[in-house]
């Protein structure tokens, strides 16, 4: 049995979980979302307990158990709570402003990135003196706030010698020494 996959989900008061045929659909008061099931994955909810299960031993199914607990938890704490990410560009000259959805960089390229932000994702910028540039992202959607927060981190990775570009507030780069320890 897979020990994510039997976890059971709490489901706060303020949270509603509906599920019509295979889909699961969660509302809460961050925002509304939902989840197609494959076949062979159930949901069970009893009062504030949902539990995931599946239909049999079969390798597709016990390899689906554990994703889709883990997904609807997503779900769960998305519209209860949110997910934020927070990012910081990191070079001379670097800058984040925002007009609404639009998010307008500058990476030190001869031009600027104007990149549109889905409806679904709040962003603001924060720029204060002596920090390095901050976007901040929120959304109720795990997944489509990382895959907006990779496509933005895209534009200029963390270079490994002086670590310019667009890294995650909590991530730690690998740094590499230059050419000079190199000479012995």
């Amino acid at each position: 049995m897979s020990r994510i996959g039997k976890l059971p989900i709490e489901i706060p008061a303020k949270v509603e979980v509906k599920v019509a045929g295979s889909t699961v659909h969660v509302k809460g008061p961050k925002g509304e979302l939902s989840q197609k099931l494959n076949d062979g994955i159930s949901i069970k909810v009893d009062g504030s307990t949902l539990t995931v299960e599946r239909a049999s031993d079969a390798k597709h199914h016990r390899s689906q158990h554990g994703l889709y607990r883990a997904l609807i938890n997503n779900m769960i704490v998305g519209v209860s709570q949110g997910f934020v990410k927070q990012q910081e560009l990191i070079g001379v000259g670097y800058k984040a402003t925002n007009q609404g959805q639009l998010l307008d960089l500058v990476l030190g390229y001869s031009h600027h990135f104007v990149f549109e932000i889905p409806a679904e994702v709040k962003v603001s910028t924060k720029q204060e003196k002596g920090q390095a540039p901050t976007i901040i992202l929120e959304s109720a959607d795990k997944q489509l706030l990382g895959a907006v927060a990779a496509k933005i981190r895209s534009l200029r990775a963390p270079e490994p010698y002086k670590g310019k570009g667009v890294k995650f507030s909590n991530e730690v780069l690998r740094r590499k020494a230059g050419k000079s320890v190199a000479k012995k």
